[in-house]
């Protein structure tokens, strides 16, 4: 298999434009190909992390698979985060995030041996949530894979009130509002850890997902994002776009341990959509590389790719 190959791309407009950077696998060659020495131009799966995620940490294992099985990959940091450019860094924003999808669509698109009309969106946990909405409208996108996703930001909020006590989802609270004002008078925004012991100010601090977290983080992962995400996601719901979906192949991998994106959200999303849906006996982070639902989740997303995208 040939060795990723360093990629560029512009994504957003104006003050906020800047370079997002990635790496792009050529796809390998299929059997017959290699025979007669085809160059059909392949399918191309576009990945970016979740939740304060980097391409590095843990995501390259499902682009090798995927580049392995004959499709082309390109994995992205979104605009300040990891290698890409842009400020402020580490504040996560859906909207520009979907925007830094897109882009990244016509940059796979530009890609050698790439087909543009058999673009695929994979994403995970929050970007799990982005490829539904990236999605809708685009007749370029052949294929979509949500892995764990987070589609409804509500839910998400009434499961954590149920794993949190109620003076940490208050002070949780008060510190994304805070956030947010400092951020509108054009401050830096004040940044908090994302993943963290239970008890603590983090993001994410459920029982073992610091020790999740970190087991995949890659060097350019940083353990903190901006505190105004608390404000975004109660808005974030993607699920709303499900319906529009029913023409696309839709994998939807659900982990039914899940604590922090819920399971039965992402299942009736998967069913307006009339997506295929694949169970696992874990938690959020049970289908990252070296846990123990990693092999399975990639055999299932290979074979569906084969299935739906010759």
């Amino acid at each position: 298999m040939s060795s990723p190959v360093d990629v560029t791309f512009r994504s957003g407009s104006g003050a906020h434009a800047a370079d997002c950077r990635g790496w792009f696998l050529p796809a390998a060659p299929l059997d017959s190909a290699a025979r007669d020495g085809s160059t059909e131009p392949r399918p191309c799966v576009v990945m970016a992390h979740g939740l304060g995620g980097t391409a590095d940490s843990g995501l390259m294992p499902f682009a090798e698979a995927f580049a392995a099985a004959g499709y082309a990959a390109l994995v992205f940091d979104y605009r300040g985060f990891g290698r890409s450019d842009g400020q402020p860094r580490q504040v996560v924003s859906p909207s520009r995030q979907q925007e830094d999808y897109r882009a990244a669509i016509l940059a796979a698109a530009s890609q050698p041996g790439v087909d543009a009309s058999r673009i695929v969106l994979w994403g995970c946990s929050l970007s799990g949530g982005h490829v539904l909405e990236v999605t809708r409208g685009r007749e370029d996108v052949a294929a979509v894979i949500s892995m764990i996703p987070l589609v409804d930001g509500r839910a998400a909020a009434v499961a954590a009130a149920k794993l949190h006590k109620p003076t940490s989802l208050l002070r949780a609270t008060g510190t994304a509002i805070a956030a947010k004002a400092v951020a509108a008078t054009g401050r830096p925004e004040p940044l908090l850890a994302l993943a963290g012991p239970p008890g603590s100010t983090a993001l994410l601090s459920l029982e073992g997902y610091e020790e999740a977290y970190t087991s995949v983080a890659g060097p350019t992962w940083r353990n903190e994002v901006g505190a105004s995400i608390g404000t975004e996601l109660g808005s974030f719901r993607p699920a709303k776009a499900a319906a529009d979906l029913v023409v696309v192949p839709l994998l939807v991998q659900i982990a039914d341990l899940d604590r922090s994106a819920p399971p039965h959200a992402a299942a009736t999303a998967a069913f307006t959509a009339r997506a295929e849906v694949r169970h696992y006996p874990g938690d959020h982070f049970d289908l990252f590389p070296g846990r123990p639902c990693h092999d399975r989740a990639v055999a299932h997303a290979v074979h569906f790719l084969r299935r739906h995208v010759a």
